[in-house]
């Protein structure tokens, strides 16, 4: 395994591209966090809060959904369509608790996934760079004046005030463009002196309508100048943000950084020069963007999918090509990313192009996507063994749907991977075991399939998942995974 510290991005930039996830995860327009962001530096300064919470609510804002991809799955399975569910709940639509009701208790069902959501973000924010308020925010982002929000159940004072912002920036986002500032204003009291204080709340209400002209004036050049702080002019590596969006589906765990080493390498074997390998290594990384927007369900369907979930499906490239409108440095990777699923045949998607409009590094990255893919297990096959997955890429080359050339130095360079350690990671020391058992529960084993597969007992499991747990400073697997990959152990 190659050891590289892989290419850098500016901390904004890798921000945004968490931002724009987290917005297609939750139902929102891809604009709605950046727009949080700016409501929420101009709650804060007039409630004037000092210069330190004023850089935290803006980054806070901007990561508040960054764990959204963390905890798709259990949403997935509490609610249906983990993405509509939570665009519907934001919304405070009638019945959107529905199907949770039906569980029994509602916060039973919410706070482990608010403690997966707030400890992912939190720990994306520490590997940031970004400050320690700004790590409590997004640690404590759903709790709630009155003591009842979660995970916690904390009140009051216990809370960060910066916290109370960011919701209540939030709030005034999305009830301003779903339901207009009159009844924003009525929904925004009703919920003063129980998800956020009253005085906070009067004064958002009384300032809104100002705000919120202001805003539409604006234009994103400054947008992103109100919101750059002095954190976020540092770089950092942008596996970071290819691992959160693999978080969604424990079965892509790692899935785009071996799509990155691979199509970095088969680069390499065609003499493309530094700036094409990092470009394409990069464009593997975050080619998976798009994924976001599309719900869970339809990613586990065991069998064909229906029309209208190809649909959606098709969407994911297009969502990437748009992220690269608003990720600054990544840009050019998140275009490039967009091409992973187009053919030579003109048969790919979203935009069908063929021939001579695919550079040769769409094409790499194109069949990358599939060599590796094909060999790791999907809910509707099992992995293919590496002879069986080069015979049917060289058909699928054969046919005119991948570039011949391509696969054949696909094939014979054989697996790509590259360990990438975030400097900003907590240095832990597990033991090989620990990491076996790691890897099974990071792909979505329980205990007992682990226990299976490595022939051990579920009760040795559960005592090494406890000192994975304990060493990694976490409570969720979520959070194990996120770290354990930073550390270049998964």
């Amino acid at each position: 395994m190659q050891t590289s510290p892989g290419p850098a991005v500016r901390v904004f930039d890798a921000v945004k591209a968490l931002a724009f996830i987290g917005d297609l995860s939750m139902g929102q327009p891809t604009d709605h966090s950046l727009r949080t962001a700016w409501l929420a530096v101009r709650l804060a300064r007039a409630a004037e809060l000092d210069d330190a919470a004023v850089v935290a609510v803006c980054e806070a804002s901007l990561l508040r959904w960054s764990g959204c991809t963390a905890n798709a799955s259990g949403f997935a399975e509490a609610l249906g369509d983990d993405v509509a569910s939570r665009e519907a709940m934001l919304a405070l639509k009638p019945d959107w608790a529905g199907p949770l009701e039906m569980h029994g208790d509602i916060g039973a069902t919410l706070t482990p996934l608010a403690r997966i959501h707030c400890e992912v973000s939190s720990e994306a924010a520490r590997m940031l760079g970004l400050g320690r308020d700004t790590e409590a925010t997004l640690r404590h982002v759903f709790e709630s004046w009155d003591g009842s929000g979660t995970p916690d159940h904390l009140a009051g004072s216990e809370v960060p005030t910066t916290v109370f912002i960011v919701a209540l920036a939030g709030e005034l986002e999305i009830f301003s463009r779903t339901y207009g500032i009159e009844r924003t204003s009525a929904l925004i009291g009703q919920r003063a002196d129980s998800r956020y204080p009253a005085t906070l709340a009067r004064l958002a209400v009384r300032l809104a309508p100002e705000w919120l002209d202001a805003l539409e004036q604006a234009d994103a050049a400054s947008i992103d100048a109100a919101l750059l702080t002095p954190h976020m002019n540092d770089v950092t590596p942008v596996e970071l943000v290819a691992d959160i969006i693999d978080l969604k589906l424990p079965w892509m765990t790692g899935y785009s950084r071996s799509v990155a080493a691979t199509a970095a390498a088969c680069a390499a074997r065609f003499s493309l020069d530094a700036n094409a390998q990092n470009r394409l290594y990069c464009a593997g990384l975050i080619h998976g963007m798009g994924r976001a927007a599309v719900p869970n369900p339809i990613w586990n369907t065991p069998s064909r999918l229906s029309q209208a979930a190809w649909e959606k499906v098709r969407l994911v490239p297009y969502w990437t090509s748009r992220a690269g409108r608003q990720t600054g440095t990544l840009a050019e990777a998140a275009e490039l990313g967009s091409y992973a699923y187009e053919r030579l045949d003109g048969s790919g998607y979203f935009r069908g192009a063929s021939g001579a409009a695919l550079s040769i590094e769409a094409r790499i990255l194109a069949a990358s996507a599939a060599w590796v893919a094909l060999r790791a297990a999907r809910p509707w096959r099992a992995a293919l063994a590496d002879r069986d997955a080069a015979k049917l890429l060289q058909e699928e080359a054969a046919q005119g749907r991948y570039d011949a050339d391509v696969v054949s130095a696909l094939i014979d360079a054989g697996s790509s991977q590259r360990r990438v350690v975030n400097p900003r990671a907590q240095t832990a020391r597990l033991s090989t075991r620990e990491i076996d058992v790691l890897r099974g529960i990071s792909r979505g084993a329980s205990n007992k399939e682990v226990a299976r597969d490595l022939s051990l007992s579920p009760s040795t499991v559960r005592t090494h998942v406890e000192s994975v747990f304990r060493k990694l400073d976490c409570s969720t697997r979520a959070a194990a995974t996120l770290k354990a990959l930073a550390l270049g152990l998964l």
